[in-house]
């Protein structure tokens, strides 16, 4: 198996795809500007407590108050509670938790109103982004992530990966956590530091430990809605948690983001910085590597298997269903059971994928294909949890039932991936009304003429689609060098799988979208 992380930058946000043997697997969408990403830390203000919930709403700085249940608080909430007024007292003066007095821990089936009140500060970490009407979803039990280790502040446990099976590795490990660990924190031990040198892990819990004094620093002047500590950029993140042996290639469009990630995989690996690969080609870099065609084809209602057997998935406010179709399949020589069986399996794989490719959570109700032999629905079901071991969000699959129903819960932290693979349609623009095609050439080159005389635009580039590309830059003595020949001034026109027929943007010369009415 080999993974290429493929990253395609603008100046708005920045798009991650995921390869596995050139199969796209998972997809990310980071905006530039989004302050509220998961593992966050934020100095918060109470804005209202809710006993019928038991929760409180806290103000972030988002347009929505976020939500924090008295069970997200953590047992340890008094504590954190504790330190952050001395912090905001000025009677702790350092990071270090090595002489605070921790306060017990806090009741289980406490109420909220024996905790917070209205104004209260609270330090809090995002556990959920904002998703739909929604505002982020926050706990009071923070954690900091490093490459082999969990930072847990406020706590004394030490804990390692169930992923690592060996007891002689799980010994060793809780030994040396324990011989490095500062007093006052918690460590969770991740499944990637396993056999791993002393050296390693102890950079990796200074690194952790550095993180939690620039929160306090950060804590010590803020005034709430303020945020302390940002996680990672949503890249650096992924590679936290999946650079392994079986990375390949890294290919980024962007100087900016190259430099990032390799200063980072220096961190974190060092000597693996060159697998960061630039990307200078003027086709855009997801049609070159073939990601454009497969998110066509793999975001729709339907979703086509090699054998012919489909997908249908459909979304609802409560939950996703998924349709398994034998489709134009048919094997004549083998019996319905043993066909339901295959098809089943193909779909368990696809499935899988689509549930990692499109980030759902939730529930999720998958109707697999009746099999009457009950070793079948045993055997789908060990499938199904094998092609999901590689899921990192936390997921829960329960056996077939007698009607062929699988069932799953699956952590959902971040808004669903959902593209829209139909396009408008290229005569009418989905006004219904159709407008003359003929005039399209005119009405770029009106726009092109205002950009360049009333707007001087020095550098423009033009992105449509692979017809239109074609049509204006055909020939020795094309529209595009007509264009020069006018205006004195080289327009690339650059062409996109994506875009509808009749769609074409502009852009300056930092690679920001024109908007013209």
């Amino acid at each position: 198996m080999s993974l290429d992380l493929v990253i395609s930058s603008k100046p708005s946000e920045d798009t991650l795809a995921l390869m596995e043997n050139r199969r796209l697997i998972e997809l990310h969408k980071e905006k530039s500007n989004n302050n509220f990403s998961v593992g966050d830390i934020y100095l918060g203000r109470i804005k209202k407590v809710m006993p019928g919930l038991n929760a409180a709403f806290v103000d972030v700085g988002y347009n929505k108050d976020a939500f924090l249940h008295y069970l997200d608080l953590g047992p340890n909430f008094a504590s954190l509670n504790k330190y952050v007024e001395g912090v905001n007292k000025g009677g702790i003066k350092g990071g270090s938790l090595k002489k605070f007095k921790f306060e017990a821990e806090i009741n289980k089936d406490g109420k909220i109103t024996d905790l917070l009140k209205q104004n209260q500060h609270v330090l809090v970490q995002i556990a959920k982004e904002p998703i739909s009407t929604k505002g982020p979803r926050l706990s009071s039990e923070l954690s900091l992530a490093g490459r082999y280790m969990v930072l847990v502040p406020f706590s004394n446990r030490i804990s390692v990966s169930q992923k690592i099976r060996s007891y002689e590795e799980k010994d060793r490990l809780k030994r040396l956590i324990k011989s490095i660990r500062p007093e006052g924190f918690g460590v969770i031990v991740r499944t990637v530091a396993e056999n791993k040198k002393v050296a390693d892990l102890h950079a990796d819990l200074q690194a952790l430990i550095d993180k939690w004094e620039e929160c306090f620093k950060q804590l010590k002047k803020a005034k709430p809605p303020h945020r302390v500590l940002g996680e990672l950029s949503r890249s650096s993140a992924m590679l936290r948690d999946m650079l392994n042996k079986d990375f390949n290639n890294i290919y980024v469009d962007s100087q900016e983001t190259k430099a990032e990630l390799k200063e980072y995989i220096a961190s974190i690996a060092p000597g693996k910085e060159k697998i960061v690969k630039g990307y200078r080609r003027n086709i855009p870099i997801f049609e070159h590597f073939g990601i454009e065609k497969q998110i066509k084809a793999l975001f729709g209602k339907n979703v086509t298997m090699k054998s012919g057997a489909y997908l249908v998935i459909e979304h609802t406010e409560a939950l996703h269903v998924i349709d398994v179709n034998s489709g134009q399949r048919s094997r004549s020589k083998d019996n319905q059971e043993q066909n339901a069986i295959d098809v089943n399996m193909e779909s368990a794989e696809e499935i899988a994928r689509q549930l990692r490719l499109r980030d759902m959570g939730g529930i999720i109700v998958i109707d697999f294909i009746d099999m009457k032999d009950g070793a079948n629905r045993e055997k789908l079901f060990e499938h199904m949890k094998n092609v999901m071991s590689d899921d990192r969000a936390k997921h829960t699959i329960l056996p077939p039932t007698k009607f062929g129903l699988v069932q799953i819960t699956r952590q959902r932290v971040r808004p669903e991936m959902d593209i829209k693979t139909a396009e408008k349609c290229p005569c009418c623009n989905g006004t219904g009304e159709t407008q003359a095609t003929i005039l399209m050439i005119d009405e770029i080159q009106n726009k092109l003429r205002y950009l360049i005389k009333q707007m001087n635009q020095k550098k423009l580039t033009l992105i449509c689609h692979p017809f239109v590309q074609a049509y204006l830059t055909k020939g020795f003595y094309s529209i595009q060098r007509k264009w020069y020949t006018n205006y004195n001034r080289w327009v690339t026109v650059k062409k996109s799988d994506a875009y509808a027929f009749l769609e074409y943007r502009f852009f300056d010369a930092k690679g920001e979208e024109i908007h013209l009415k």
